[in-house]
Formats: C-alpha cells, sequence, structure tokens
C-alpha cells in the first residue's frame, strides 16, 4: 500500500468549510460553463439516442466509467434502454455485446483512452453510431464520432488539479440533460417510471392504488340514517377504522361520524338518548375513487386533517374505507 511522502496537514473547522466551500465553487462553475458549450450536436446525438432500435452502450475507462455506469442506469430507468459495457473487456470479447442496432456513447475526458481507440474501428466497420462525451475535441475519439457532446472543465476541483472532479461532475451532468431530454421527447410519465421502479417507497407511491389497501365488504362501517347512536358507535367499535359511513338503500354516502365526533358530543355535554346517525353525521364527506392512488388518498387526508376516507364509485355508492394506518402498514406514508 501506498503511503503518501508529506506529512499530514492540520486544519481548523473553518478552514475545513473553505476547502469544501472551494470545490463546490469550481464544480459549481464547471456546470455553468457547460451549459454555454451545448450547441446543435447535443440536440443532434440526443435525436440518434431517440431513434435507436437496440440499446445504448455506455463506455468509460477509470472515473469517466463509473460516471458511464450511473449515465446508463439513469437512461434505463427514463425509458432508454442502456447497458454499461468497459472498454478493456470490450477488447476481449465483450464487444459482443454490442449490436448493428445499438448507438455507443463513449466518455473520455482526454478522448484519448487507448482502451477506448481500440474498439472504435470496429464499431465504425459495424456502422454503429458513436457519440463521444470529450473535454477535447481535437482527440482521437472526437475525430471517430458522428455526434460530439463537448464536456470541458477550467480547472479540477483537486488542489492539484489532477484527480477527476469537476470533469466528471460535468459528465454526470451532461448524462442527466440526455436523459431528462430523452424522458420529455418519449412522452415518459410517472406510470412508466414507476414500472422500473416496483420495489421501495418510490414504487409503492407510484403504483399503489387505494383499491389495493381499502377495507371493502363487512370490513367497511356504515349504518342506516336512521340508526341510533349507540348503533352508529358499536358499529365504529367493531370495525376498526375509527369513522363510520352513513349510506341509503342503495348504499349511496350521506354523511361520516368519526371518533372525533363523538368526544365532542360527550364534551358538549349533550343527552346522547334518542340521537340518530343523520342528526350527528357530516354531510358530503371526503372520498376517493377506487382506481386513485394511494398517495393521493393519503395527500387527501392531510390537506383536510382527516385520518379516514370513505372510498365510493362513480355513482357515489360506498364500496371501501381507508385510514392513514392502512397506508402506514403499506409503507406508503
Amino acid at each position: 500500500m501506498h503511503t503518501p511522502s508529506t506529512s499530514p496537514v492540520s486544519y481548523d473547522d473553518e478552514q475545513l468549510l473553505e476547502l469544501a466551500r472551494q470545490a463546490l465553487r469550481i464544480e459549481a462553475q464547471a456546470l455553468n460553463d457547460l451549459m454555454g458549450q451545448l450547441d446543435g450536436g447535443f440536440a443532434q446525438a440526443v435525436r440518434c439516442l431517440l431513434a435507436c432500435s437496440g440499446r445504448v452502450v455506455v463506455m468509460g475507462m477509470g472515473k469517466s466509467g463509473h460516471v458511464g455506469r450511473k449515465i446508463a442506469a439513469t437512461l434505463s430507468s427514463t425509458g432508454t434502454p442502456a447497458q454499461f459495457v468497459h472498454p478493456a473487456e470490450a477488447g476481449h470479447g465483450d464487444l459482443g455485446m454490442v449490436t448493428r442496432q445499438d448507438v455507443v456513447l463513449a466518455i473520455s475526458n482526454s478522448g484519448e483512452s487507448e482502451e477506448l481507440a481500440l474498439i472504435l474501428p470496429q464499431l465504425k466497420r459495424w456502422g454503429v453510431p458513436l457519440i463521444a462525451m470529450t473535454g477535447q475535441v481535437g482527440s482521437a475519439l472526437a475525430r471517430h464520432a458522428q455526434y460530439v457532446l463537448r464536456v470541458h472543465v477550467a480547472q479540477e476541483a483537486c488542489p492539484l488539479n489532477l484527480a477527476p472532479t469537476a470533469s466528471t461532475t460535468a459528465q454526470m451532468a451532461l448524462g442527466d440533460a440526455l436523459a431528462v431530454a430523452l424522458l420529455q421527447m418519449r412522452g415518459f410519465q410517472a406510470d412508466d417510471f414507476a414500472q422500473s421502479h416496483p420495489g421501495g417507497a418510490l414504487g409503492r407511491r407510484l403504483l399503489t392504488r387505494v383499491q389495493d389497501l381499502m377495507r371493502q365488504g363487512d370490513d367497511v362501517p356504515c349504518v342506516g340514517p336512521h340508526a341510533s347512536l349507540g348503533e352508529l358507535v358499536h358499529e365504529m367499535s367493531a370495525k376498526g377504522l375509527g369513522a363510520s359511513a352513513i349510506v341509503d338503500t342503495n348504499q349511496q354516502v350521506l354523511g361520516i361520524f368519526t371518533d372525533g365526533d363523538l368526544r365532542r358530543l360527550i364534551d358538549q355535554g349533550q343527552d346522547l338518548r334518542g340521537l340518530q346517525a343523520q342528526a350527528v353525521m357530516h354531510p358530503n364527506p371526503k372520498h376517493i375513487a377506487p382506481h386513485a392512488l394511494a398517495a393521493e388518498a393519503a395527500a387527501l387526508m392531510e390537506a383536510n386533517a382527516i385520518t379516514s376516507v370513505l372510498v365510493v364509485d362513480g355513482d357515489q355508492r360506498l364500496v371501501g374505507a381507508l385510514n392513514s394506518h392502512d397506508l402506514m402498514k403499506a409503507k406508503v406514508i
């Protein structure tokens, strides 16, 4: 293991913070400069990627390779099938992963990577379109490419101006710009994004529907308008939702009564004897459709400071119910 020849330098907290600020300033300036480098080549590259009937094959060595893996993953998750192929491995058989229907996006700050240079002639013989992302437009990589994306940075954030820092940040940002342009041209929507992210919190928020979580049938608390308050409270307690719907003979929703309503009646000292559901219910309660996203139900509850919501069909008939505990259990919130 190599150890530095110099002794560690001592910095106080403010000096360390200033080192961080300087690195961020340099990288922010690199991104600002990158906007000025965009030209028609970017638009042409986007159209080339959009027309690709195969996959976008991303290549890069070293730090550019790490950036390339992330770009390939971002493209794949936003509607553009992509894969990363290591240039060194491509020279030893993995070039067979590339087909004539693909487009190659090659990333190299210098544009002179030997591993990339070795496989460029073969790509040209196959007629595979090549997009170069490089800081040097006069490099071998740029000369072989049909489309050149210039990613030149004035300096690295590394104080020695050696370690790829600002240059890789710019590469990453330009890869994101490609992905964003492509997803918008494809008309890519949140539902499409969810299909490639079925796991985790994001997938749950984008894929889970109210009908997947709602209580149905006998598990939904409901009474008629002439039910006594005692019957109403018993229904609420038995079903454990913290509320009960009041419906007519056609199951159309007339109102709702909650635990909070019961507490308020008691606090007011009202005579509870003889009260009927229609006298204590809230008419026109908040409701949601079964095909709505569960995340929409969560937003509805939060916006109205309620903990449960009724689920109704197009004819305003009660078909289910949902509360915040159901959403938390499903990890939607």
